[in-house]
């Protein structure tokens, strides 16, 4: 039996930067945290210590800065696929790049005067991100969002599930449906309007939890995921994660009121966890594309 080192990989995790473009009178800012990790032949650091071949993650935190600094940074995806593409084009010892990107949202100020040129307000808890994957000259893009809090007072059900032991859920034909989408796609291509294609896919995720008439929320997961697939041709595959946010009726028989679906109580746990991937049946989808993608699915 001989003990030998297995698939590795480091880098520098969360460089936190904003961005200001001052291209222009109207300021813009990006907020982003970055994570960055190169792949490729590092055995003698894990065996011996020697660090000859090991670009320092300070660099690499540096390298986050120094390009953004040099070509701004764009859209996560653009950003992340420059700095994979920094490293495995320019170090011999780097066959391979994963980079991670979320972006935070701010909003422009709105004064009595119109919307103020460099003043922002914090967005929602709403996070763009994107995972871009770079093996030698093969890249593979995953973008996405979570924290998208979404509700509907009407327009979904949930009756038909067996009476099983310890069953004590009541049917509803009516009730509040919401729930914080996390949401994942991954591209067929590395060369895409990224911004042009982030809208479409949220607006579809968005015009299907709105219109579908929900008898589940897993029907309900379905067709926004398919929304975005349609939305979108170079998408293979989305992966949704929804957990469903349960409003349950408050019973004010004690005080002689009665409640037609008006007000309730928002828990917070325990809570329903639907998960799943939709996906294009002639699509391939890299092996390994989706490592290191945590949490669903």
């Amino acid at each position: 039996m001989a003990i030998v080192l297995g698939k590795n990989q480091y880098g520098k995790a969360e460089v936190r930067m904003v961005y200001v473009d001052r291209s222009t009178p109207v300021h813009a800012i990006t907020d982003v945290n970055v994570t960055s990790q190169l792949i490729g032949d590092f055995t003698d650091t894990h065996l011996t210590g020697a660090n000859d071949a090991v670009i320092a993650t300070d660099t690499q935190k540096n390298t986050v800065y120094a390009m953004a600094r040099t070509g701004g940074v764009g859209s996560p995806e653009e950003f992340a696929l420059r700095l994979a593409r920094n490293y495995v084009d320019k170090y011999e010892q780097v066959t391979g790049a994963r980079m991670a990107v979320e972006q935070y949202s701010w909003d422009r100020i709105v004064t009595a005067a119109g919307p103020h040129d460099h003043a922002f307000s914090k967005g929602t808890a709403e996070t763009r991100t994107a995972v871009v994957r770079k093996d030698g000259a093969a890249e593979t893009v995953i973008s996405g969002l979570t924290g998208l809090v979404v509700l509907k007072s009407t327009g979904s059900e949930f009756w038909g599930f067996p009476e099983v032991e310890y069953t004590s859920l009541v049917e509803t034909n009516d009730r509040i449906l919401a729930t914080a989408v996390t949401a994942r796609w991954l591209y067929t291509t590395s060369e895409l309007d990224w911004d042009a294609a982030f809208t479409a896919v949220r607006g579809a995720l968005l015009e299907n939890f709105a219109n579908t008439h929900s008898l589940s929320l897993q029907q309900t997961l379905y067709a926004m995921g398919k929304g975005a697939l349609e939305a979108v041709p170079e998408i293979a595959e989305i992966r949704l994660s929804l957990p469903n946010k349960h409003h349950f009726l408050v019973d004010l028989d004690k005080w002689d009121l009665d409640n037609p679906n008006q007000v309730f109580y928002a828990a917070d746990r325990p809570y329903g966890l639907i998960e799943a991937a939709i996906l294009r049946d002639d699509a391939e989808v890299p092996d390994g594309a989706w490592e290191g993608i945590a949490a669903f699915i």
